[in-house]
């Protein structure tokens, strides 16, 4: 970002969703004053021709109703305007207007006002010429050596340059192996028309050569060219640049010298008139539009050029002078002279910001007060330096995150889902097997209560779950004193059918968890509605879900005891319909109006199910790192045996390839195989990732009703086992899990002052395995089965006790376990061996919306 910022002298916003680009902005007295006082000329694609007269009261002022001098809509598209002796016997400056199959000349005129509304101005069409083909720019110039006058040569979008002499037309030629236009500049000291070609070679033609070609009514050769009578058209001079140009400039400052600058993608050269290259500057950024100008140093020339950064460089030959910040990306610039200020820069945007600025700062005008001298009274200052570190005490202490705003009701964010799901669902292009994926909408509504300048909404979502749209903004007109931005929050939860359809319930599972409670068994009917069909008793303790997925999950209440039971083939499949229980059933007996509800897990937490998850999780991120690696070599191979090969193919004397061309297409084979395999490989990281997510908040949920933990203890948990929305190679879940756990038990949960002396490793990076992630889990499940107490607190990191002994030991299973699923279902789970399947699992969890 630079430093200075370009002083908006005078700026105006042009029409409504008009498009602009480098050909629609030229600066000249076309009015022919002869004051020396350029006017600026705008052409739009909508039509419309602008000419403007800026008189700016004072610096920064917006555009006055008396400085547009002319607004007049043409019908057509303008591709380009130019200013220049366009008609027959007369020398006065005319205005040319470029359409796609058009150029018109016109002539503009001003009559003096005898009323307060100042001058008028008009244009009056001098003639025109209908084009055979679609034009895609001009350039124009006294072709041949004319004097007094200006020719007109148009470049077709198939690569015809049409030549008009003024009202008549000349002659065209088609250029050689053009297939699409570039930009075109003519050069008066070579008499030559200059531009870039589809091969990137900046091309030069003469002008007589061009004069007595073939005339080009067909591209192919005719018989005058056969029997040996015309001339062809042959290139002067090429010079291979290597990228698409953006523009062309010919400068020439000296009568015996000029300059070829040309802009590309990346770089930026200078020519000479004879196509070697003078200089070449190298861009770290895109550009948008350049325009070299004299410099005051004898033997340079400044150049300007713009970016798609809304930056505009300034360059001295290579130096690089100035950079200014622009409110917008220029897609053309010009320098003149506007009312008696010479130098004034004049940018235009795609979107149609016009201004004019100059470069320079402001100075500073503020002077610091005098400072009144007084004595110290330094036990007050004790006094106010204690109450300082006590506030700051209390605020580490306290665990929220996101800043409390003065008033809660400032902002309101409020969410509604739909009960039902959208009759034409906006999943089209998504497909989970021969599942029908549904969508349901969401309505957000903001209330403020005080004027607010700028609102951004955004919603999160955790994959599978997509959504139509996750950033909005909200812009107001009324603009209020800039203040620190407030957050506001709000979270709800997405119908259970989003992602589950009613399934066959399975009598055999691999994984199982068992939750008891201290209430009665509620009718599995009541609080999944819409999963099962009524029964004649209304007493329903059997269920079956099917993910979109395909993965199965049964769900048993027992009819004698205080449990239920959750089972699936697969371990993290067991969150979602485990975590929607248990909400269900608080929300139930909330109804009921039985507050004392609780849920407990009585087992040992599955942590070797969940290692396994780790596990592969992590072999992937190994395999991801190795074929990213072995395809960075098999690239360098690639791109070594190109540079041979060119070398062979521009040897003036031809050797044998010695089977290079046979190594490039092995390497070549190698490298799209590398490159699919990493793809694959970022697919099933993506997939592992998700079921790891999943796992990972099922794990959260047994501890935290292992343990009765509240609500804060379960946010840290989150916290410290969810940190990142998405994974990659340079940080990943593993590494980032650890860090966080290692700080919880070298702090709140640390067993002596000297496991909290210890320092954590700065540095974040891929382990070699995940042995030591795996045993800071088991030691944090046994500290918290020891008693521990998670907390952000530093006071409270004291060295905790032992309370219960076992920590994460078996617990005996039930002999239940080979029941039937029609038979009683309040026998307790048993942790069976775990089965790895590679089939993504949905996971949902509830939108958030987020406004600041």
């Amino acid at each position: 970002m630079s430093l200075f910022k370009a002083r908006d002298w005078w700026s105006t916003v042009l029409g409504d969703k008009e498009e602009f680009d480098q050909g629609c902005l030229c600066l000249a007295d076309v009015d022919n004053t002869g004051n020396g006082q350029d006017k600026i000329i705008v052409g739009s694609f909508m039509g419309y021709l602008r000419i403007f007269n800026p008189h700016p009261v004072k610096t920064g002022d917006g555009a006055q109703a008396e400085d547009l001098l002319l607004e007049v809509h043409l019908r057509d598209p303008i591709l380009q305007v130019e200013v220049g002796k366009f008609v027959s016997g007369t020398e006065m400056l005319h205005l040319a207007v470029l359409h796609s199959r058009k150029l018109c000349v016109y002539s503009v005129s001003g009559t003096l006002g005898n009323v307060e509304h100042g001058n008028q101005y008009q244009i009056k069409l001098m003639y025109e010429h209908n084009l055979q083909r679609t034009a895609c720019n001009m350039t124009y110039g006294s072709f041949g050596g004319v004097k007094g006058r200006d020719l007109i040569c148009i470049q077709s979008v198939d690569g015809m340059l049409m030549v008009f002499e003024q009202e008549s037309y000349a002659f065209g030629r088609f250029l050689p192996g053009s297939l699409l236009p570039g930009p075109l500049a003519y050069s008066s000291r070579t008499d030559s028309f200059i531009t870039v070609s589809s091969c990137h070679q900046v091309e030069s033609y003469k002008y007589q050569v061009l004069a007595f070609a073939t005339d080009a009514d067909k591209r192919q050769e005719t018989e005058q060219q056969k029997h040996g009578s015309g001339k062809r058209l042959v290139v002067d001079w090429t010079l291979n640049i290597g990228e698409q140009a953006v523009d062309i400039c010919i400068v020439s400052f000296i009568q015996s010298a000029s300059s070829v600058f040309v802009l590309g993608e990346r770089n930026f050269f200078c020519l000479k008139d004879n196509g070697q290259i003078q200089f070449m500057k190298k861009l770290d950024y895109s550009p948008s539009c350049f325009l070299p100008y004299c410099s005051v140093s004898e033997g340079t020339i400044n150049t300007l050029i713009g970016n798609h950064n809304n930056m505009l460089h300034i360059y001295q030959d290579v130096t690089l002078k100035w950079a200014t910040q622009l409110p917008h990306v220029p897609v053309a610039v010009r320098v003149g002279c506007l009312h008696d200020l010479k130098g004034v820069i004049v940018t235009l945007s795609d979107d149609g910001h016009l201004q004019c600025s100059y470069l320079g700062t402001d100075p500073s005008l503020f002077q610091a007060p005098k400072v009144e001298s007084r004595e110290l009274n330094y036990d007050e200052l004790d006094m106010e330096l204690k109450e300082l570190q006590k506030v700051i005490k209390n605020v580490n202490k306290s665990q929220d995150v996101w800043p409390l705003t003065e008033r809660e009701d400032d902002l309101k964010v409020s969410a509604m889902v739909s009960p039902n799901f959208d009759s034409v669902s906006q999943a089209t292009d998504v497909e989970v097997g021969a599942d029908l994926v549904p969508s349901v909408t969401v309505k957000v509504t903001l209330k403020n209560r005080v004027a607010l300048q700028k609102i951004k909404l955004s919603i999160c979502v955790q994959p599978p779950l997509v959504i139509t749209g996750d950033q909005f903004t909200f812009e107001f007109m009324e603009r209020n004193p800039d203040g620190i931005p407030r957050v506001s929050q709000c979270k709800f939860r997405l119908p259970l059918k989003l992602v589950c359809l009613p399934g066959q319930p399975s009598k055999t599972a691999s994984h199982k968890l068992t939750i008891d409670t201290n209430k009665s068994p509620v009718s599995l009917l009541s609080l999944f509605p819409g999963f099962a069909k009524q029964s004649e008793d209304d007493q329903v303790n059997v269920m079956g879900f099917r993910f979109l997925g395909g993965s199965q999950v049964t769900l048993l209440a027992s009819k004698t005891s205080q449990r239920y039971r959750i089972q699936s083939e697969q371990f993290e499949d067991l969150w979602l319909i485990t975590n929607e229980l248990i909400i269900r059933l608080q929300e139930y007996f909330e109804k009921q109006g039985i507050k004392d509800f609780t849920c407990s897990f009585s087992g040992s937490v599955p942590l070797e199910e969940y290692f396994e998850l780790i596990d592969h999780h992590f072999e992937l991120r190994i395999n991801g790192e190795k074929l990213e690696e072995l395809l960075s070599e098999r690239a360098v191979q690639f791109r070594a045996i190109q540079r041979r090969l060119l070398t062979r193919f521009k040897d003036k004397t031809p050797a044998p390839l010695q089977h290079l061309d046979t190594l490039l297409d092995g390497t070549y084979k190698q490298v799209i195989a590398l490159a699919d395999a990493v793809e694959e490989n970022q697919d099933n990281l993506f997939q592992s990732f998700t079921r790891l997510k999943s796992a990972t908040h099922l794990v959260i949920l047994l501890i935290g009703l292992w343990q009765k933990l509240s609500a804060d203890q379960i946010a840290i948990l989150e916290a410290a086992f969810l940190p990142l929305q998405q994974d990659t190679q340079e940080l990943g879940w593993e590494e980032t899990v650890d860090a966080a756990l290692s700080h919880l038990l070298k702090t709140c949960l640390s067993k002596s002052s000297k496991e909290q002396a210890l320092n954590l490793n700065s540095q974040l990076g891929i382990p070699k395995d995940t042995s030591q992630l795996k045993k800071h889990i088991t030691l944090l499940c046994d500290r918290l089965a020891k008693g521990g107490r998670l907390c952000l607190s530093t006071d409270a990191a004291a060295p905790q006790t032992m309370v219960m002994p076992g920590g994460c030991a078996t617990i005996p299973e039930s002999d239940l376990e080979g029941r039937s699923i029609d038979q009683d279902s309040s026998e307790l789970f048993t942790n069976h061996k775990h089965l790895m399947v590679e089939t993504p699992v949905p996971e949902v969890s509830p939108l958030q919306g987020v406004t600041e």
